[in-house]
This record gives structure tokens, sequence and C-alpha cells, in this order.
């Protein structure tokens, strides 16, 4: 009886207790030499992509921006348009923004062009300044005399040339960004129905694109207006300022808010230039003071709260991919760094289920509320019970203090 009994037991013991963890499934090769593949993998594809940036690019972008006016020809149809009327609509609406930015950046650039020989000897001088400054700190001669050759119009003009393009290739990356735009706009109008057909067979991959569609279209459409908003405010400042090319760099603050962490101080750095050549001290002054109440208040305060958790990529990763697209595909890719992050998220981690859990290491917290809030828990507990030590040790203190005059007459 007692050997059935503490058999019993031990049964009962055995059942209560947690199973075992599952073993992860073992990989075919070691891990050091997955790792090693992938990122030889990710190597060759990104110099692959670098080296076709003049069509991936329009490419990309126009994607990007027939992603964006999408809704628009939906919302048409849901309300019983016919299809070429929608998605014509969709395809005026996203050339009209293409005409319109690129009119303003052509008047911009020929404004710059009028305002570098106005200040020609002043920039020389602001340069000789600058080189002397650096000899004394002893860098070297030739590096010196580089940074002050550097301070010329010509030079300037041919830095803004370089970062742009050439005429050929801003007109052939033209070219292909309308001819895509036509194409897609068209190819659009049926892609509800191909993810409805897909979703039986690939659900995890249609659930990847749809989340990244939605987040991808609320970061652009948000970034756009604020940094259209920004823009406008940062140009209106600047005039009233008196600071030259108001216009250009309320156009170069725009496009450098689709920059995270880094676009605020690139667009100020040219207004505090020409600032200082026109008004001194007290302008670059003022320019810092605007830039930074605007720039802090529509990227501290506005833009998450319109953004929020669309993106959900940690700060390292945003700067971290900020500085790889830029290496990758030149200015362009830093200002479609986020929107191709996310894209890169949504093939590789989003589309397995079986890794779902990677997505909380690129900044998702989603999945890590109630761990982060029981920390907050416990630091407000321990907070509450060291506040309450110190009053117990003041109070015992005060307590101690009449007896000793009484020990002293004693």
């Amino acid at each position: 009886m007692k050997t059935r009994r503490t058999a019993s037991l031990q049964q009962k013991e055995t059942s209560m207790e947690p199973d075992p963890p599952a073993a992860e499934p073992r990989s075919a090769f070691p891990r050091s030499t997955t790792v090693l593949l992938a990122l030889g993998g990710a190597a060759a594809a990104a110099f692959g992509i670098a080296a076709m940036r003049g069509v991936f690019v329009p490419a990309f972008l126009a994607f990007i921006l027939t992603l964006c006016v999408h809704p628009l020809g939906s919302r048409m149809r849901r309300r019983g348009f016919p299809r070429g009327i929608a998605t014509a609509t969709s395809l005026a609406a996203v050339l009209a923004l293409v005409v319109a930015f690129a009119l303003v950046l052509v008047l911009a650039l020929a404004q710059f062009s009028a305002l570098l020989p106005q200040y020609a000897s002043q920039l020389e001088q602001v340069g000789t300044s600058g080189t002397g400054v650096l000899a004394s700190l002893g860098f070297g001669t030739d590096q010196v005399d580089a940074i002050g050759q550097g301070f010329t119009p010509e030079d300037i003009t041919g830095f803004i040339s370089g970062l742009l393009g050439g005429i050929t290739s801003m007109v052939t990356a033209l070219v292909v960004l309308v001819t895509l735009l036509i194409l897609m706009a068209f190819d659009g109008s049926k892609v509800p129905a191909l993810l409805i057909y897909l979703t039986p067979h690939r659900p995890a991959l249609v659930s990847a694109l749809v989340g990244f569609a939605a987040g991808a279209r609320r970061y652009m459409v948000a970034t756009t207006l604020l940094g259209g908003a920004q823009g406008a405010f940062n140009w209106l400042a600047l005039v009233l300022l008196q600071v030259p090319g108001a216009v250009l760099w309320g156009l170069l603050s725009f496009v450098c808010s689709f920059i995270p962490n880094v676009g605020y101080f690139l667009a100020i750095i040219p207004p505090l230039l020409f600032g200082y050549l026109s008004g001194g001290w007290p302008t670059v002054i003022g320019v810092i003071i605007v830039y930074g109440v605007i720039n802090g208040a529509i990227q501290s305060i506005i833009q998450p709260k319109y953004i929020g958790s669309a993106v959900s990529l940690s700060e390292t990763l945003t700067f971290v991919s900020v500085l790889f697209w830029a290496v990758i595909l030149g200015p362009m890719g830093a200002i479609l760094a986020v929107p191709l992050t996310l894209l890169v998220r949504a093939v590789l981690i989003d589309a397995d289920p079986s890794i779902a859990w990677r997505r909380a290491l690129t900044g998702d917290t989603s999945d890590l509320t109630e761990i982060l809030e029981n920390e907050d828990s416990e630091t407000r507990t321990r907070r509450a019970q060291r506040t309450q030590r110190t009053q117990r040790t003041q109070r015992t203190h005060r307590r101690a203090r009449p007896s000793a005059p009484r020990e002293e007459q004693a």
C-alpha cells in the first residue's frame, strides 16, 4: 500500500511540474556558418543595389508615391466610380505632387545660383578665417588649403551639383519615375484582388505586406504634411530675419524632415552661414532659436502623436539605417531610409511567423508593454520605499535633538 501511495504521489508531483521548454530546431549548418552566409548575401545585395541606384531609387520612390495615393482610388471605387476614373485621379494627384516639387526645386536652385556671386568676397573671408583657426589647431597645410578653396561659389555649386547629379542623370531619373508612376497606377488598382488571391496561399506574407503598406503610408503622409508646415514656418521666419535664400532653405528644411535624427542639423547649416553673412551673430542666434523651437515642437511633440507606432523602429536602428542607405544609395537613400528599412523588416521578419519574435529586436515594444510596466512599477515602489526610509530617519533625528542639551546639563 505504501509503495502504491508513494508512486501516486510521485506521479502527482511530476504532473504538477511545468513542461520543459521545447528545443529549438537545429539548422543544417552551424550558427557561425549561417551568420556568415547571411552577411555575405546581405553584402552582395547591398553592392548590387548600389550598382543600380540610378534605377532602384526612382523605382522605389515611384512605389512609395503610388502607395501613398492608393487610398484615394480605393475610396473612389467604394463610392461607385469606375476603375479607370479612380486610377486616372490617383495618377493625376501623384504627378501634380512631382511636378510641383520639381518646379519649386528649379526655382530655388536658380535663386541659389544668383545668390552665391553676391556673397563671393564674404565667403572667401569666412574660408580664410576658418583656415586660420584650423592651422592654429595643428591641421596640415594641404588639408587647410583644400578647405579654404571650398568656400568659393564655383566649388559650392559643384558640390551641390554633385549631390543632385548631372543634368543627364536627373532627366533619366525623372523619366523613369514618371513612367513607373503611370504603370504602377494602373497595376495598383488590381492589388486588392491580388492580395485576396494570395491570402489562402501565403497569409503571413500578405499580412506583412499590408502592415508595411499601412506603416509606410502613414509615415510618409504625416512626415510630408508636418515637413511642409515646418518648411513654411522656417521660410517665414527666415524672411522676417532677412536671411538671403529663404525659399531655398525652407525647401531644404522640408526635404531634410524625411531624414530622422540628422536632417535638422543638415537643414540649419546654410541659413546659419548666410544669416551670418547678412546680419552677423544676432541673425545667427535668431536662426538657432527659431529652428530649435519649430523643429523641436514638430519632431518631438506633434510628429510622434500622429505617426505613433506606425514605424516601431528603435532610435539606434533608425540612425544606423540612415547612414547605411545613404552609403548605398546616396542622398536619396537617407530620405527613403525608414521606408526601405520597414520593407526589409516586413520581408525578412514579419513574413515568417516562426521568427516574429525578432521584431522586438528592431524596436517594436508592443510585446514588451507588460514587462516595461512591471519594471516601472518596481522602480516606483523602490522610490517610495526609499522616501519612507528617509522620512523615518529624519523623524528619528528630530526626536533625538532635544535630548542632547539635557544630557549636557546633567
